[in-house]
């Protein structure tokens, strides 16, 4: 059978998103994909951690959001999202909460009702706290027992510094101390419509579009005034954490660099592919390939609301630490010297733009992307201006910015393992 011809993209044609608002000013916007028999419905809101006034807060009030409310219980609410095939997630960072529902259109009238329940009138039984911080205090101290955990709250703190909100991290026994009113004060506060974004798509019918505005709408006004200013950066160039018994090491480095509106960005990301940004790239071909000494290494753009870096992880053996670190920077090194040829930039470029479509297939995930585009101030047409932004990097352009950002002096490092038993 004959290979079909290899398509590449030359634009990416994306629908827009269409605003509306509320009443309260909530911001509704609306991708259309009648296509799909299928709605989601994102409610963003600015609180992530950064927004917290006590540990866990954050991530406490937007998980036990489903845990019982005004008319439902947590079993409730579980059944009633099964029955209707629908589904519930969660997801915070530093910046933002993320509260998505997915349901066939058909029923999302029915739906609505546990939507309405769970995003307006949660009741955060005290029981259900109480159960859930156990749970968290337990997970976490198991997770912090692993190196590649670790390592990335020490790269956050030696990155940000350790008392700055996107690198601090708290121990795991502040769980002890978190009480429902806490998660009370921080859903009043932050859950308000000056602080959402609604973001729907699929087939949303005027019934449908109807609907999410009346819940919308429902959102207290709340305040704004409240933003998080950034405070100065205390980066650490080198931090070595010894992890005794531990049979591997976890490598971190990178540096502080820029959000996504920086017109560096995208250029940095096509470099940062190309160093470590999918299977073939330079590291993986180094110290997987050639050396043995990982399965995997990656290295990518890392885009917070008000700062973003670069970041490279790997896990290694603990008699290859200092090999694999210093491979690391000779391919970071050969950037700065060495052009890339046109035939691995061309593979790069297709590899991105592949990666763009798939990402894009579905309204779930244009969903996701007009997410992204409306948190950092664009519209959709970004998209087809980051399409043709990495279609026009150059190999002398690569070059320079590598010159110009990724001096090793610059570097921030972090190594966690049993170093005092590297041989």
């Amino acid at each position: 059978m004959t290979q079909p011809p290899l398509t590449i993209p030359q634009q990416i044609d994306v629908t827009q998103a269409t605003k509306s608002v509320a009443a309260n000013g909530t911001p509704i916007y609306t991708v259309l994909c009648p296509d799909y028999e299928v709605v989601r419905l994102s409610f963003v809101f600015a609180a992530g951690s950064t927004t917290q006034r006590h540990p866990f807060t954050a991530s406490a009030t937007a998980n036990m959001l489903a845990e019982g409310s005004e008319r439902f219980t947590s079993q409730q609410i579980a059944e009633r999202l099964d029955y209707y095939g629908s589904y519930f997630d969660v997801n915070i960072d530093r910046d933002h909460t993320y509260i998505t529902f997915c349901t066939l259109s058909k029923f999302f009238q029915p739906t609505s009702e546990v939507i309405e329940q769970v995003l307006l009138h949660p009741t955060f039984p005290e029981e259900e706290i109480t159960t859930y911080c156990q749970k968290r205090r337990q997970q976490l101290a198991i997770e912090r027992r692993k190196v590649q955990t670790i390592a990335r709250e020490i790269f956050a703190q030696a990155m940000f510094g350790t008392h700055h909100p996107y690198g601090i991290s708290y121990p795991e026994q502040e769980y002890d101390t978190l009480r429902r009113e806490h998660l009370l004060e921080h859903y009043r506060r932050r859950y308000t419509a000056s602080n959402c974004i609604v973001v729907c798509s699929g087939n949303i019918t005027d019934a449908i579009a109807q609907r999410i505005t009346e819940i919308a709408e429902q959102l207290p006004q709340g305040s704004s005034d409240e933003s998080f200013i950034i405070p100065p950066f205390e980066s650490t160039s080198h931090v070595c954490h010894q992890h005794d018994g531990a049979v591997q090491s976890s490598i971190r480095m990178g540096r502080m660099l820029f959000t996504r509106n920086h017109p560096d960005f995208i250029p940095m990301q096509v470099l940062s592919t190309v160093l470590g940004g999918y299977f073939g790239s330079r590291l993986m071909q180094n110290l997987r390939e050639r050396n043995g000494f990982t399965y995997g290494v990656f290295s990518a753009m890392v885009n917070f609301q008000q700062a973003g870096y670069l970041a490279i992880a790997t896990q290694v053996g603990t008699q290859v630490t200092a090999e694999a670190q210093r491979q690391i920077l000779l391919e970071i090194e050969r950037l700065r010297t060495e052009k890339i040829a046109d035939e691995e930039l061309a593979l790069v470029k297709n590899i991105m733009a592949g990666e763009m479509m798939r990402i894009l297939d579905g309204p779930f995930g244009i969903a996701d992307v007009t997410t992204e585009n409306i948190l950092c101030g664009f519209d959709n047409s970004r998209i087809e201006y980051n399409l043709q932004r990495i279609r026009q990097t150059t190999p002398d352009e690569l070059l320079s910015l590598a010159q110009k950002y990724l001096r090793e002096e610059d570097l921030v490092s972090v190594i966690v393992g049993d170093l005092e038993n590297n041989e």
